[in-house]
């Protein structure tokens, strides 16, 4: 039996404090469809009577749950990652609502995260950057704080509504690039730009964030994130070989 496009999102909670949150995120899921949870270095027992408890007809969702040691461990095998957050980056970044950012996960053929932080801190700036999108829950100014499974509950909600809203057939946008190839392309463009001394330690997170929202904003796919690649590849072999030619000329030093 195929899965449904619900069944292959993936929700990734970092670091969640809560056993009766977990618990509750497990209910919501069942409630809409939705099979695969991650904990990410969890701090309470997702496996806890209480957390069995909140969970009611969802304890499968608690049974099958995957504990991860990072956020990039989680997030293996997927090609899109939505992140919430309400706070605000030393980049500018736009804050979607769920009703319009979350139906880019339902795209045939993608498997897609959607990426909640921990109970009192949400999730950081460097959490964050493995993010493509960024959702923002509308709530009361005067109170906007959302309880983790409320925050869940709310975008799953909308998940689930997607898919019940006449559109034309999704399709995946020419076999998107995974998120750890992407990851490993940062690492390799880093490395090479410290080399060149285009960046400097010091600032070259800062500078990396920024080269992030611009490849997101391409949406790459698995082509074009090969050709940059071996663009990268091409550059550290010219580098080599004309460093030994200048060896050669020059054998006293």
């Amino acid at each position: 039996m195929s899965q449904t496009p619900l069944e292959e999102i993936k929700i990734i909670l970092v670091e969640p404090a809560g056993a009766l949150n977990v618990g509750s995120v497990a209910r919501v899921m069942k409630n809409m469809g939705l099979k695969r949870l991650i904990l990410v270095n969890p701090r309470c027992d997702p496996f806890s009577d209480e957390a069995k408890r909140m969970a009611v007809h969802g304890q499968d969702i608690l049974e099958q749950l995957q504990l991860v040691n990072s956020l990039p461990q989680a997030l293996t095998g997927c090609q899109r990652a939505i992140a919430t957050t309400s706070r605000m980056r030393t980049l500018p970044t736009v804050l979607e609502t769920p009703r319009d950012a979350l139906p880019w996960l339902l795209d045939s053929g993608v498997k897609g995260a959607l990426i909640f932080g921990p109970e009192d801190r949400g999730l950081s700036n460097e959490e964050l950057n493995y993010a493509q999108r960024f959702v923002c829950i509308p709530a009361n100014p005067d109170y906007p704080s959302l309880n983790l499974a409320q925050a869940v509950a709310v975008c799953v909600y909308e998940l689930y509504q997607a898919t019940l809203t006449p559109v034309a057939k999704r399709k995946s946008e020419d076999e998107s690039a995974s998120l750890e190839d992407l990851e490993r392309y940062y690492q390799d463009l880093e490395t090479l730009l410290l080399k060149i001394g285009y960046l400097y330690p010091h600032t070259a997170s800062a500078r990396m964030e920024k080269f992030r929202r611009m490849y997101y904003k391409a949406n790459l796919n698995r082509e074009e994130l090969a050709m940059l690649r071996g663009i990268l590849r091409q550059m550290n072999w010219a580098m080599q070989h004309l460093a030994k030619i200048e060896s050669h000329k020059n054998p006293e030093q």
